[in-house]
Protein backbone atom coordinates (compact mmCIF):
# COMPACT_ATOMS: atom_id res chain seq x y z
CA UNK A 1 0.00 0.00 0.00
CA UNK A 2 2.81 2.42 0.87
CA UNK A 3 4.58 1.63 -2.40
CA UNK A 4 1.42 2.20 -4.45
CA UNK A 5 0.69 5.51 -2.70
CA UNK A 6 4.20 6.82 -3.37
CA UNK A 7 4.01 5.69 -7.00
CA UNK A 8 0.69 7.48 -7.56
CA UNK A 9 1.99 10.69 -5.98
CA UNK A 10 5.07 10.71 -8.22
CA UNK A 11 2.96 9.88 -11.27
CA UNK A 12 0.81 12.94 -10.56
CA UNK A 13 3.74 15.29 -9.94
CA UNK A 14 6.15 14.37 -12.72
CA UNK A 15 4.05 15.73 -15.66
CA UNK A 16 4.12 19.17 -14.00
CA UNK A 17 7.92 19.18 -14.20
CA UNK A 18 7.99 19.66 -17.96
CA UNK A 19 5.85 22.80 -17.74
CA UNK A 20 7.42 24.05 -14.50
CA UNK A 21 11.05 22.85 -14.31
CA UNK A 22 11.59 24.44 -10.89
CA UNK A 23 9.07 21.93 -9.55
CA UNK A 24 11.52 19.32 -10.84
CA UNK A 25 14.26 20.91 -8.73
CA UNK A 26 12.06 20.61 -5.65
CA UNK A 27 11.12 16.99 -6.36
CA UNK A 28 14.70 16.03 -7.20
CA UNK A 29 15.96 17.65 -4.00
CA UNK A 30 13.30 16.05 -1.83
CA UNK A 31 13.95 12.53 -3.12
CA UNK A 32 17.71 12.95 -3.05
CA UNK A 33 17.87 14.45 0.45
CA UNK A 34 15.18 12.45 2.23
CA UNK A 35 15.39 9.05 0.45
CA UNK A 36 11.83 8.43 1.64
CA UNK A 37 11.30 5.97 -1.22
CA UNK A 38 13.66 3.66 0.69
CA UNK A 39 10.86 3.06 3.17
CA UNK A 40 8.56 1.63 0.50
CA UNK A 41 8.41 -2.02 -0.43
CA UNK A 42 7.99 -3.33 -3.93
CA UNK A 43 8.50 -1.70 -7.30
CA UNK A 44 8.19 1.95 -6.18
CA UNK A 45 11.30 1.77 -4.03
CA UNK A 46 13.48 0.44 -6.84
CA UNK A 47 12.49 2.84 -9.63
CA UNK A 48 15.09 5.51 -10.57
CA UNK A 49 12.99 8.47 -9.49
CA UNK A 50 15.94 10.84 -9.25
CA UNK A 51 17.08 10.19 -12.81
CA UNK A 52 13.55 10.44 -14.22
CA UNK A 53 13.01 13.76 -12.44
CA UNK A 54 16.37 15.09 -13.65
CA UNK A 55 15.62 14.22 -17.29
CA UNK A 56 12.14 15.78 -17.18
CA UNK A 57 13.56 18.90 -15.52
CA UNK A 58 16.11 19.31 -18.30
CA UNK A 59 13.37 18.91 -20.90
CA UNK A 60 11.33 21.53 -19.08
CA UNK A 61 14.30 23.92 -19.08
CA UNK A 62 14.32 23.70 -22.87
CA UNK A 63 10.60 23.86 -23.68
CA UNK A 64 9.11 25.88 -20.80
CA UNK A 65 9.17 29.66 -20.60
CA UNK A 66 9.77 29.69 -16.88
CA UNK A 67 12.42 32.24 -15.77
CA UNK A 68 15.85 30.65 -15.87
CA UNK A 69 19.43 31.71 -16.45
CA UNK A 70 22.69 30.17 -15.38
CA UNK A 71 24.52 32.84 -13.38
CA UNK A 72 28.23 33.16 -13.97
CA UNK A 73 29.71 33.58 -10.52
CA UNK A 74 32.44 32.04 -8.41
CA UNK A 75 30.19 29.24 -7.11
CA UNK A 76 28.95 28.03 -10.50
CA UNK A 77 32.44 28.26 -12.00
CA UNK A 78 33.85 26.20 -9.11
CA UNK A 79 31.09 23.61 -9.47
CA UNK A 80 31.89 23.28 -13.17
CA UNK A 81 35.62 23.08 -12.38
CA UNK A 82 34.99 20.36 -9.81
CA UNK A 83 33.02 18.36 -12.36
CA UNK A 84 35.94 18.53 -14.78
CA UNK A 85 38.46 17.66 -12.07
CA UNK A 86 36.68 14.55 -10.79
CA UNK A 87 36.26 13.37 -14.37
CA UNK A 88 40.00 13.63 -14.98
CA UNK A 89 40.91 11.94 -11.70
CA UNK A 90 38.43 9.14 -12.41
CA UNK A 91 40.13 8.38 -15.73
CA UNK A 92 43.36 7.50 -13.91
CA UNK A 93 41.73 6.07 -10.76
CA UNK A 94 43.30 2.93 -9.27
CA UNK A 95 40.17 1.14 -8.04
CA UNK A 96 38.25 -1.22 -10.38
CA UNK A 97 36.57 0.65 -13.22
CA UNK A 98 33.03 -0.45 -12.33
CA UNK A 99 33.29 0.89 -8.78
CA UNK A 100 34.85 4.15 -9.94
CA UNK A 101 32.25 4.64 -12.66
CA UNK A 102 29.37 4.10 -10.23
CA UNK A 103 30.72 6.63 -7.73
CA UNK A 104 31.62 9.15 -10.46
CA UNK A 105 28.15 8.89 -11.99
CA UNK A 106 26.50 9.66 -8.65
CA UNK A 107 28.77 12.60 -7.76
CA UNK A 108 28.68 14.05 -11.30
CA UNK A 109 24.88 13.88 -11.31
CA UNK A 110 24.76 15.79 -8.03
CA UNK A 111 27.10 18.56 -9.16
CA UNK A 112 25.57 18.88 -12.62
CA UNK A 113 22.17 19.35 -11.07
CA UNK A 114 23.63 22.04 -8.83
CA UNK A 115 24.06 24.08 -12.01
CA UNK A 116 20.43 23.43 -12.97
CA UNK A 117 19.35 24.52 -9.50
CA UNK A 118 21.44 27.68 -9.74
CA UNK A 119 19.84 28.55 -13.08
CA UNK A 120 16.32 28.29 -11.65
CA UNK A 121 16.83 30.07 -8.31
CA UNK A 122 15.75 33.44 -9.67
CA UNK A 123 13.85 35.03 -6.77
CA UNK A 124 13.19 34.96 -3.05
CA UNK A 125 10.14 32.74 -3.29
CA UNK A 126 12.03 29.98 -5.07
CA UNK A 127 14.85 30.19 -2.53
CA UNK A 128 12.37 29.82 0.31
CA UNK A 129 10.58 26.97 -1.44
CA UNK A 130 13.86 25.08 -1.78
CA UNK A 131 14.78 25.79 1.85
CA UNK A 132 11.43 24.43 2.98
CA UNK A 133 12.02 21.27 0.97
CA UNK A 134 15.47 20.90 2.52
CA UNK A 135 14.10 21.34 6.03
CA UNK A 136 11.19 18.96 5.51
CA UNK A 137 13.47 16.33 3.94
CA UNK A 138 15.76 16.07 6.97
CA UNK A 139 13.53 17.62 9.61
CA UNK A 140 11.30 14.57 9.34
CA UNK A 141 14.10 12.41 10.70
CA UNK A 142 14.87 15.00 13.37
CA UNK A 143 11.29 15.05 14.66
CA UNK A 144 10.95 11.29 14.37
CA UNK A 145 14.32 10.62 16.02
CA UNK A 146 13.73 13.15 18.79
CA UNK A 147 10.41 11.58 19.64
CA UNK A 148 12.03 8.14 19.65
CA UNK A 149 14.74 9.37 22.02
CA UNK A 150 12.21 10.85 24.43
CA UNK A 151 9.95 7.78 24.41
CA UNK A 152 12.80 5.32 24.96
CA UNK A 153 14.85 7.51 27.29
CA UNK A 154 17.79 7.27 24.90
CA UNK A 155 17.59 3.49 24.89
CA UNK A 156 18.37 3.14 21.16
CA UNK A 157 20.37 4.91 18.50
CA UNK A 158 18.68 7.21 15.99
CA UNK A 159 19.37 6.07 12.42
CA UNK A 160 18.67 7.52 8.99
CA UNK A 161 16.93 6.02 5.95
CA UNK A 162 18.42 2.70 4.79
CA UNK A 163 20.74 2.55 1.77
CA UNK A 164 21.24 6.31 1.79
CA UNK A 165 24.15 8.64 2.46
CA UNK A 166 22.79 9.47 5.93
CA UNK A 167 21.77 5.97 7.02
CA UNK A 168 24.55 5.78 9.61
CA UNK A 169 23.85 7.35 13.00
CA UNK A 170 26.94 9.57 12.75
CA UNK A 171 26.06 10.84 9.27
CA UNK A 172 22.45 11.53 10.23
CA UNK A 173 23.51 13.47 13.33
CA UNK A 174 25.85 15.67 11.27
CA UNK A 175 23.10 16.23 8.69
CA UNK A 176 20.66 17.31 11.39
CA UNK A 177 23.21 19.74 12.82
CA UNK A 178 23.55 21.38 9.40
CA UNK A 179 19.75 21.57 9.13
CA UNK A 180 19.11 23.10 12.56
CA UNK A 181 20.11 26.69 11.63
CA UNK A 182 17.98 26.52 8.47
CA UNK A 183 14.97 25.52 10.58
CA UNK A 184 15.68 28.51 12.79
CA UNK A 185 15.86 30.79 9.75
CA UNK A 186 12.45 29.67 8.51
CA UNK A 187 11.11 30.19 12.02
CA UNK A 188 12.39 33.77 11.97
CA UNK A 189 10.76 34.43 8.58
CA UNK A 190 7.39 32.79 9.23
CA UNK A 191 4.50 35.22 9.70
CA UNK A 192 2.12 32.77 11.40
CA UNK A 193 2.58 32.08 15.09
CA UNK A 194 1.53 28.43 14.81
CA UNK A 195 4.22 27.78 12.20
CA UNK A 196 6.85 29.48 14.33
CA UNK A 197 5.88 27.37 17.34
CA UNK A 198 5.91 24.22 15.21
CA UNK A 199 9.37 24.97 13.86
CA UNK A 200 10.66 25.72 17.36
CA UNK A 201 9.31 22.38 18.54
CA UNK A 202 10.97 20.75 15.53
CA UNK A 203 14.29 22.31 16.50
CA UNK A 204 14.02 20.92 20.04
CA UNK A 205 13.16 17.42 18.81
CA UNK A 206 15.98 17.59 16.25
CA UNK A 207 18.37 18.45 19.06
CA UNK A 208 17.18 15.38 20.98
CA UNK A 209 17.70 13.29 17.83
CA UNK A 210 21.30 14.54 17.51
CA UNK A 211 22.04 13.56 21.10
CA UNK A 212 20.15 10.29 20.69
CA UNK A 213 22.35 9.27 17.77
CA UNK A 214 25.17 8.40 20.19
CA UNK A 215 27.57 10.15 17.82
CA UNK A 216 30.65 11.58 19.53
CA UNK A 217 31.54 13.65 16.49
CA UNK A 218 28.05 15.14 16.54
CA UNK A 219 28.54 16.16 20.17
CA UNK A 220 31.64 18.13 19.14
CA UNK A 221 29.69 19.61 16.24
CA UNK A 222 26.82 20.52 18.58
CA UNK A 223 29.22 22.46 20.80
CA UNK A 224 30.54 24.37 17.77
CA UNK A 225 27.02 25.07 16.47
CA UNK A 226 25.93 26.36 19.87
CA UNK A 227 28.84 28.79 20.07
CA UNK A 228 28.45 30.13 16.52
CA UNK A 229 24.66 30.34 16.85
CA UNK A 230 25.13 32.40 19.98
CA UNK A 231 27.65 34.67 18.26
CA UNK A 232 25.35 35.24 15.27
CA UNK A 233 22.26 35.88 17.37
CA UNK A 234 21.10 39.50 17.89
CA UNK A 235 19.87 38.74 21.43
CA UNK A 236 22.72 36.86 23.03
CA UNK A 237 21.32 36.61 26.57
CA UNK A 238 18.07 34.93 25.54
CA UNK A 239 19.85 32.74 22.99
CA UNK A 240 22.40 31.58 25.55
CA UNK A 241 19.65 30.70 28.03
CA UNK A 242 17.68 28.75 25.42
CA UNK A 243 20.76 26.84 24.26
CA UNK A 244 21.76 25.88 27.79
CA UNK A 245 18.24 24.74 28.70
CA UNK A 246 17.76 22.76 25.46
CA UNK A 247 21.15 21.00 25.56
CA UNK A 248 20.90 20.24 29.28
CA UNK A 249 17.41 18.80 28.82
CA UNK A 250 18.54 16.59 25.93
CA UNK A 251 21.58 15.28 27.81
CA UNK A 252 19.63 14.67 31.00
CA UNK A 253 17.33 12.06 29.41
CA UNK A 254 20.24 9.95 28.13
CA UNK A 255 21.27 6.82 30.04
CA UNK A 256 24.63 6.09 31.64
CA UNK A 257 25.71 4.16 28.54
CA UNK A 258 25.53 7.36 26.51
CA UNK A 259 27.55 9.30 29.05
CA UNK A 260 30.25 6.61 29.17
CA UNK A 261 30.53 6.71 25.39
CA UNK A 262 30.84 10.50 25.30
CA UNK A 263 33.56 10.49 27.99
CA UNK A 264 35.80 8.51 25.64
CA UNK A 265 36.33 11.77 23.76
CA UNK A 266 38.88 12.65 26.44
CA UNK A 267 41.20 9.97 25.09
CA UNK A 268 40.04 9.27 21.53
CA UNK A 269 43.32 7.64 20.53
CA UNK A 270 42.80 4.90 23.12
CA UNK A 271 39.51 3.73 21.54
CA UNK A 272 39.38 1.36 18.58
CA UNK A 273 37.22 3.82 16.62
CA UNK A 274 39.68 6.64 17.21
CA UNK A 275 42.67 4.52 16.23
CA UNK A 276 41.04 3.35 13.00
CA UNK A 277 40.17 6.94 12.04
CA UNK A 278 43.70 8.16 12.65
CA UNK A 279 45.07 5.24 10.62
CA UNK A 280 42.79 6.05 7.68
CA UNK A 281 43.65 9.76 7.81
CA UNK A 282 47.31 8.86 7.71
CA UNK A 283 46.73 6.47 4.80
CA UNK A 284 44.75 9.07 2.84
CA UNK A 285 47.54 11.59 3.34
CA UNK A 286 50.07 9.09 1.99
CA UNK A 287 47.90 8.55 -1.08
CA UNK A 288 47.67 12.29 -1.73
CA UNK A 289 51.42 12.78 -1.32
CA UNK A 290 52.22 9.82 -3.61
CA UNK A 291 49.78 11.05 -6.30
CA UNK A 292 49.44 14.80 -5.60
CA UNK A 293 47.73 15.74 -8.87
CA UNK A 294 45.06 13.06 -9.07
CA UNK A 295 44.96 11.10 -5.83
CA UNK A 296 43.94 7.46 -6.05
CA UNK A 297 40.48 8.22 -7.42
CA UNK A 298 37.02 7.30 -6.23
CA UNK A 299 36.79 4.16 -4.05
CA UNK A 300 40.58 3.94 -3.74
CA UNK A 301 40.62 3.85 0.10
CA UNK A 302 38.09 1.00 0.00
CA UNK A 303 40.26 -1.17 -2.26
CA UNK A 304 42.64 -3.66 -0.60
CA UNK A 305 45.21 -3.52 -3.41
CA UNK A 306 45.38 0.28 -3.34
CA UNK A 307 45.62 0.34 0.43
CA UNK A 308 48.38 -2.27 0.47
CA UNK A 309 50.34 -0.22 -2.05
CA UNK A 310 50.29 3.08 -0.17
CA UNK A 311 49.66 2.12 3.46
CA UNK A 312 50.47 -1.55 4.11
CA UNK A 313 48.76 -3.03 7.12
CA UNK A 314 45.85 -0.55 7.14
CA UNK A 315 42.40 -2.03 6.73
CA UNK A 316 40.59 -0.53 3.70
CA UNK A 317 37.46 1.31 4.74
CA UNK A 318 35.81 4.73 4.75
CA UNK A 319 38.20 7.58 5.49
CA UNK A 320 35.81 9.20 7.99
CA UNK A 321 36.84 12.77 7.26
CA UNK A 322 35.58 15.14 4.59
CA UNK A 323 39.07 16.65 4.38
CA UNK A 324 41.13 13.49 3.99
CA UNK A 325 38.46 11.72 1.93
CA UNK A 326 38.54 14.41 -0.77
CA UNK A 327 42.31 14.87 -0.55
CA UNK A 328 43.20 11.18 -0.77
CA UNK A 329 40.73 10.38 -3.55
CA UNK A 330 41.14 13.50 -5.70
CA UNK A 331 44.58 14.99 -5.02
CA UNK A 332 45.54 18.55 -4.12
CA UNK A 333 44.18 20.54 -7.14
CA UNK A 334 40.69 19.07 -6.88
CA UNK A 335 40.78 19.37 -3.11
CA UNK A 336 41.50 23.08 -3.42
CA UNK A 337 38.55 23.53 -5.79
CA UNK A 338 36.34 21.61 -3.36
CA UNK A 339 37.56 23.72 -0.44
CA UNK A 340 37.11 26.96 -2.41
CA UNK A 341 33.39 26.24 -2.73
CA UNK A 342 32.97 26.60 1.03
CA UNK A 343 35.39 29.53 1.16
CA UNK A 344 33.43 31.44 -1.47
CA UNK A 345 30.19 30.69 0.38
CA UNK A 346 31.60 32.16 3.60
CA UNK A 347 32.71 35.28 1.74
CA UNK A 348 29.25 35.51 0.15
CA UNK A 349 27.55 35.45 3.56
CA UNK A 350 29.62 38.39 4.78
CA UNK A 351 29.09 40.24 1.50
CA UNK A 352 25.32 39.72 1.75
CA UNK A 353 25.27 41.29 5.21
CA UNK A 354 27.47 44.17 4.14
CA UNK A 355 25.73 45.00 0.85
CA UNK A 356 22.13 44.66 2.06
CA UNK A 357 22.33 46.66 5.28
CA UNK A 358 20.98 49.83 3.60
CA UNK A 359 17.80 48.15 2.33
CA UNK A 360 15.35 47.06 5.07
CA UNK A 361 13.46 44.78 2.67
CA UNK A 362 16.57 42.58 2.46
CA UNK A 363 16.55 41.73 6.15
CA UNK A 364 15.71 38.15 5.16
CA UNK A 365 19.01 37.99 3.26
CA UNK A 366 20.97 39.04 6.33
CA UNK A 367 19.14 36.49 8.49
CA UNK A 368 19.82 33.75 5.95
CA UNK A 369 23.50 34.69 5.75
CA UNK A 370 23.92 34.45 9.52
CA UNK A 371 22.18 31.10 9.80
CA UNK A 372 24.03 29.53 6.86
CA UNK A 373 27.28 30.54 8.52
CA UNK A 374 26.25 28.30 11.41
CA UNK A 375 25.42 25.47 8.99
CA UNK A 376 28.81 25.74 7.30
CA UNK A 377 30.57 25.50 10.66
CA UNK A 378 28.43 22.48 11.57
CA UNK A 379 29.41 20.70 8.35
CA UNK A 380 33.10 21.43 8.72
CA UNK A 381 33.34 20.45 12.38
CA UNK A 382 31.10 17.36 12.35
CA UNK A 383 32.39 16.39 8.90
CA UNK A 384 35.93 16.17 10.25
CA UNK A 385 34.98 12.73 11.56
CA UNK A 386 32.72 11.58 8.69
CA UNK A 387 32.83 10.65 5.00
CA UNK A 388 30.46 13.34 3.72
CA UNK A 389 32.79 15.04 1.29
CA UNK A 390 30.32 14.94 -1.62
CA UNK A 391 27.06 15.45 0.30
CA UNK A 392 24.50 17.01 -2.04
CA UNK A 393 22.47 18.74 0.70
CA UNK A 394 25.40 20.86 1.83
CA UNK A 395 26.49 21.94 -1.63
CA UNK A 396 22.90 22.81 -2.56
CA UNK A 397 22.95 25.14 0.43
CA UNK A 398 26.08 26.80 -0.99
CA UNK A 399 24.21 27.37 -4.27
CA UNK A 400 21.36 28.96 -2.30
CA UNK A 401 23.85 31.35 -0.70
CA UNK A 402 25.24 32.30 -4.12
CA UNK A 403 21.73 32.90 -5.48
CA UNK A 404 20.92 35.13 -2.51
CA UNK A 405 24.07 37.15 -3.14
CA UNK A 406 22.97 37.69 -6.76
CA UNK A 407 19.56 38.97 -5.60
CA UNK A 408 21.20 41.35 -3.15
CA UNK A 409 23.46 42.79 -5.83
CA UNK A 410 20.47 43.20 -8.15
CA UNK A 411 18.48 45.02 -5.45
CA UNK A 412 21.39 47.32 -4.65
CA UNK A 413 21.80 48.21 -8.34
CA UNK A 414 18.09 48.99 -8.64
CA UNK A 415 18.25 51.13 -5.51
CA UNK A 416 21.12 53.06 -7.07
CA UNK A 417 19.23 53.57 -10.32
CA UNK A 418 16.14 54.77 -8.46
CA UNK A 419 18.16 57.51 -6.77
CA UNK A 420 20.46 58.46 -9.65
CA UNK A 421 19.56 60.97 -12.41
CA UNK A 422 20.07 60.20 -16.06
CA UNK A 423 23.29 62.18 -16.26
CA UNK A 424 26.85 61.11 -16.65
CA UNK A 425 27.88 61.40 -13.01
CA UNK A 426 26.51 60.49 -9.57
CA UNK A 427 26.76 63.34 -7.04
CA UNK A 428 25.95 62.93 -3.38
CA UNK A 429 22.29 63.19 -2.28
CA UNK A 430 21.05 66.20 -0.40
CA UNK A 431 20.18 65.68 3.30
CA UNK A 432 16.47 65.28 3.89
CA UNK A 433 15.66 64.61 0.23
CA UNK A 434 12.70 62.26 -0.27
CA UNK A 435 11.52 60.17 -3.17
CA UNK A 436 8.18 58.45 -3.67
CA UNK A 437 8.28 55.23 -1.64
CA UNK A 438 11.70 56.01 -0.09
CA UNK A 439 13.23 58.55 2.22
CA UNK A 440 16.89 59.32 2.63
CA UNK A 441 17.76 59.75 6.28
CA UNK A 442 20.61 62.14 6.79
CA UNK A 443 23.48 62.59 4.42
CA UNK A 444 26.90 61.14 3.80
CA UNK A 445 28.35 63.29 6.56
CA UNK A 446 26.79 61.15 9.29
CA UNK A 447 29.62 59.09 10.75
CA UNK A 448 31.10 58.76 7.30
CA UNK A 449 28.27 56.49 6.15
CA UNK A 450 26.22 56.66 2.97
CA UNK A 451 22.49 57.33 2.99
CA UNK A 452 20.21 54.88 4.78
CA UNK A 453 16.98 53.79 3.12
CA UNK A 454 13.62 53.15 4.70
CA UNK A 455 10.17 52.74 3.20
CA UNK A 456 8.07 55.89 3.30
CA UNK A 457 5.27 55.70 5.84
CA UNK A 458 6.90 52.76 7.64
CA UNK A 459 5.52 50.17 5.24
CA UNK A 460 7.06 48.01 2.56
CA UNK A 461 4.73 49.10 -0.26
CA UNK A 462 6.67 51.28 -2.61
CA UNK A 463 10.01 50.13 -1.22
CA UNK A 464 12.71 48.53 -3.30
CA UNK A 465 12.20 44.79 -3.57
CA UNK A 466 14.47 42.27 -5.27
CA UNK A 467 13.55 41.98 -8.92
CA UNK A 468 11.44 45.16 -8.92
CA UNK A 469 12.83 48.53 -10.04
CA UNK A 470 11.45 51.64 -8.40
CA UNK A 471 9.85 53.87 -10.98
CA UNK A 472 10.67 57.23 -9.37
CA UNK A 473 13.57 59.04 -10.99
CA UNK A 474 14.79 62.61 -10.68
CA UNK A 475 14.59 64.54 -13.92
CA UNK A 476 17.91 65.85 -15.30
CA UNK A 477 18.47 69.59 -15.77
CA UNK A 478 16.67 71.13 -18.71
CA UNK A 479 18.62 71.61 -21.93
CA UNK A 480 20.70 74.74 -21.72
CA UNK A 481 20.35 75.11 -17.94
CA UNK A 482 23.46 76.17 -16.06
CA UNK A 483 24.60 74.04 -13.13
CA UNK A 484 25.02 75.95 -9.83
CA UNK A 485 28.54 76.92 -8.90
CA UNK A 486 30.44 74.95 -6.30
CA UNK A 487 29.13 75.77 -2.84
CA UNK A 488 26.02 77.55 -4.17
CA UNK A 489 22.68 77.05 -2.44
CA UNK A 490 20.51 74.48 -4.24
CA UNK A 491 17.20 75.60 -5.75
CA UNK A 492 14.33 75.89 -3.30
CA UNK A 493 11.85 74.02 -5.47
CA UNK A 494 12.79 70.62 -6.90
CA UNK A 495 16.03 68.77 -6.84
CA UNK A 496 17.99 68.60 -10.04
CA UNK A 497 20.83 66.37 -8.94
CA UNK A 498 21.06 63.52 -6.53
CA UNK A 499 22.48 60.03 -6.40
CA UNK A 500 23.27 56.90 -4.49
CA UNK A 501 26.56 57.41 -2.72
CA UNK A 502 28.14 54.09 -3.44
Amino acid sequence: MRSLLFFCEMLALLPIVVARPFVGVLIFSFISFSSLHRFTWGFAGSLPWVYVTAVLTLIGCVVAREPKRLPVNATTLLVLSFLICITLTSIVALAPFDAVETKWEWVAKVYFFLLVTAALLTDRYRIHALLWVMVISLGYYGVKGGGFTLLTGGGGRVLGPPSSMISDNNHLAAALLVTLPIINYLRMQSAHRIIRIGLLLGMVLTLFAVVGSYSRGALVGLAAVSVVLWLRSPNKIITAALIVVAVTSAVSVMPQEWQDRMWTLQDAEATQSGQSRLAMWHAAWKMAVARPLTGVGFMGPYNATVMETYSPGTTPRAVHSIWFETLGEQGFPTFLVWLALSGVAVLNTFAIQRESKRIPELQWCRDLARMTQVSIVAYMVAGTFLSLGYWDFYFTLLVVIAATRMLVRQAVREAGRALSPDIGWRPRPLPGMTLPGLSVAGGPSQAGQGPGFRPAGGGTRGGILPGRQASARIAPPARGATAPAHGATPPAHGVTRTGFDG
